[in-house]
């Protein structure tokens, strides 16, 4: 089992470096939107945080 985690752990390290390689600009777009729905999940949980202590 070990084994596989390896190789898939590869597998994907190739899969992101092949995309950033072939499409920057994209790969770039993906991390944008990758970080904004982060921020927003954030801010939704600072949200209700707020509006329960209240």
């Amino acid at each position: 089992m070990d084994k596989a985690k390896k190789i898939a752990l590869y597998a994907v390290i190739i899969f992101v470096a092949y995309t950033i390689i072939h499409s920057p600009a994209r790969s770039a777009e993906l991390v944008q939107i990758g970080f904004e729905g982060i921020s927003d999940a954030a801010k939704s949980v600072g949200e209700f945080m707020t509006q329960l202590i209240n």
